[in-house]
């Protein structure tokens, strides 16, 4: 069974243009260059991934690309997560075929009223547990999906055999604690939706984080989970407060665009997000920058 384990990037989508089509060239380098890293693997597909912006053959070609170029000594998880259950299991079948080592599934979400149910949730990982020819993550997204997995239904998802953990982005240390108290790590790993609490999580025994910020600091990432892993309490503080500025440029602050400002800055492909995302104006660019090296050049000196 696939052990859900280390620091992993959510990568981004490349386009040709803002309304143009995937990049699969792009992608492809930037894999190659994630493969010189620390990381244990890539996300593809999940929210810095703008899935929600593609069609189900683009979603294909960049599963197969990714899978293609990463790594003999990294996995590629997929998100897989669809409105119905249906077409959520067939993607993580697809996946499957095309070698992806486990599915990332965020829950349905459009109608959410429907969804705010244990019941209804719970139905819904086991059914695609059930059916899934890989390992099955739940992602807990409430900022986007406005549905919150509680940890009562994930510790009762984690007796699943094949839900393995769950990657939690709602940033509420408390319900990412109780999940934590009430799992086996053996089989079950909670992960780090967000470096601004990879520490926390990972002095409560988290077994890793997958991060926006990793796919522009990928080492700086794991170097961070490394020394809050070790319990080395001094420096992994510094660290986490050194990346919450960056960690907030490629997310809260500036958002997709903001990624790939950095991204581009960095030495990677970053190009434009899809409309109707739109890109970041040049006063910002710098902005980024600034912070990108600044906690570079912090995290060098560490």
């Amino acid at each position: 069974m696939f052990k859900l384990q280390g620091i992993y990037a959510p990568m981004a989508c490349s386009f040709e243009s803002d309304m143009g089509p995937i990049a699969l060239d792009k992608i492809a380098e930037n894999v190659k260059k994630y493969n010189q890293t620390k990381l244990s693997g890539i996300v593809v597909m999940g929210s810095n991934g703008e899935f929600v912006f593609l069609t189900h053959e683009e979603k294909l070609a960049f599963i197969r690309t990714v899978c293609e170029n990463i790594a003999p000594d990294k996995h590629v998880i997929v998100g897989t997560g669809c409105e119905s259950t249906a077409e959520t299991i067939q993607l993580c079948k697809e996946a499957a075929e095309l070698g992806a080592d486990a599915a990332l599934v965020l829950s349905p979400n459009y109608y959410k009223k429907a969804m705010q149910t244990d019941r209804v949730i719970e139905q819904f990982y086991n059914d695609v547990a059930d059916a899934s020819p890989i390992p099955v993550i739940i992602y807990n997204m409430p900022g986007n999906s406005g549905i919150n997995v509680s940890s009562a239904i994930s510790a009762r998802l984690a007796k699943h055999p094949n839900i393995i953990g769950e990657k939690d982005s709602g940033g509420n240390i408390t319900q990412i604690s109780e999940t934590l108290r009430d799992t086996d790590p053996e089989t079950f790993s909670v992960f780090a939706g967000s470096t601004s609490f990879l520490a926390a999580t990972t002095f409560m025994g988290g077994q890793g984080g997958t991060l926006a910020l990793a796919n522009v600091m990928p080492d700086e990432c794991v170097r961070l989970f490394e020394l809050a892993k070790a319990g080395d309490l001094e420096k992994a503080v510094k660290a986490q407060k050194i990346l919450l500025a960056p960690n907030a440029a490629v997310t809260a602050q500036f958002g997709i665009g903001g990624l790939k400002v950095a991204l581009d800055h960095v030495g990677y492909y970053g190009g434009a997000p899809r409309k109707p995302l739109l890109p970041q104006s040049e006063e910002n660019k710098a902005k980024i920058i600034a912070i990108i090296d600044k906690a570079k050049a912090e995290m060098a000196a560490l």
